[in-house]
């Protein structure tokens, strides 16, 4: 299983869940909250970071 569809499984545990216990707004909020959490962590890299972290997906982190 690739790591985008871990990701995606993840998600929609995620959306799920909330969803059955807070159906509402709270379920958008956790949905933003899966979703942005990861962008703002990459952009908060600096670039020689996000190059590193580039060039170990490509050959596999620990291969």
């Amino acid at each position: 299983m690739s790591p985008i569809q871990k990701y995606a499984i993840g998600a929609g545990v995620a959306v799920l869940l909330s969803w059955l216990i807070f159906p509402g707004w709270v379920t958008l909020l956790v949905v933003l909250g899966v979703v942005a959490a990861p962008v703002v962590g990459y952009l908060m890299l600096d670039p020689s970071q996000r190059e590193r972290l580039k060039r170990a997906r490509r050959r596999g982190i620990g291969n």
